[in-house]
Order: structure tokens, then C-alpha cells, then sequence
């Protein structure tokens, strides 16, 4: 067991499988030192756990327990195509879409699901650029989704 999915296990987590692609793409690529995963969804066991917009049908607290599901699928994702989540040298950049009531403009908070499980895991690794994007639907009504850049070391 690598130190990270020991790091997940003393937190409670575990790894899941890679959500299989909805369309025509991979679930990450590798691309020299890094690997760029797609959009990761809060699938769990193969489905939403909710569907609708955050500041509606989905409160904020709840969408910001989904992007840290997100997060995880997207270190599941990364494992994919590194190997090992040792190596990773850092998370490099955090993008963010949160399906947003009209009037909802805490998406920031609500990723912040995702930052946090990220350093909580790789610590110093974990901190990253962001951005927190609202947007009108999301795949499936999904209220949130997630898409991490990592670098990996040369090990």
C-alpha cells in the first residue's frame, strides 16, 4: 500500500475504481510529467448520489461532501495512469463546475471540498491553483465536477 492510500485509510477513505467513461475520452492522460485528468463526476458505486443545482435542490454543504467525492475519483483516476500515487509531486491545478442556481454565487466554498481533501491526503503535494466555475447543467444533473493536473517525479 502506497503512503497515500495509507493516508486515505487513516482518514477514513479508500481508493474507489476509475468511473468509467460516459463518452468518447479517458479518464486521465499522461502527457510528459503530468497527467491531466477529465471532469470527475460524485459517482459513487457507479451512480449520483444526488442530481440538481446547488442553491436549490442541492444545499451548499452537501455539493461541497460531492466535490470531495470528486476529488477522490480523480486521485483514483491519476493512480489510473501514474501506477502510484507516491508519485506525485504536487497537484499543480483544480478546476471546478458547480450546476448553480441562478442566484447561487458560493462556488468557491463548495469546492472547497475538493482543495481540502487534497491537502488532507498529500499535504504540502495538495496545494494547487483553482478555479470555481458556475455553470447552468452538469453531465447527468450532476451538481458538481471535478478535473485535477498533477505532476509526477521521475521515480
Amino acid at each position: 500500500m502506497s503512503a497515500v492510500e495509507a493516508r486515505l485509510a487513516e482518514l477514513g477513505l479508500s481508493l474507489p475504481e476509475v468511473v468509467p467513461p460516459l463518452a468518447a475520452y479517458q479518464p486521465a492522460v499522461r502527457s510528459g510529467p503530468y497527467v491531466f485528468t477529465a471532469g470527475q463526476l460524485p459517482m459513487v458505486d457507479g451512480k449520483l448520489p444526488t442530481t440538481g443545482k446547488v442553491g436549490a435542490e442541492v444545499t451548499p454543504e452537501e455539493a461541497k461532501d460531492l466535490a470531495r467525492t470528486c476529488a477522490l475519483n480523480a486521485l483514483a483516476a491519476v493512480k489510473s495512469v501514474a501506477g502510484d500515487l507516491d508519485r506525485v509531486a504536487r497537484v499543480v491545478k483544480v478546476v471546478g463546475f458547480v450546476a448553480s442556481a441562478a442566484d447561487f454565487t458560493g462556488q468557491p466554498a463548495v469546492l472547497n471540498g475538493a482543495s481540502e481533501l487534497l491537502g488532507e491526503v498529500l499535504g504540502d503535494k495538495g496545494v494547487h491553483a483553482r478555479s470555481a466555475v458556475g455553470v447552468a447543467v452538469l453531465p447527468l444533473d450532476a451538481p458538481v465536477e471535478v478535473e485535477i493536473q498533477v505532476e509526477l517525479t521521475d521515480a
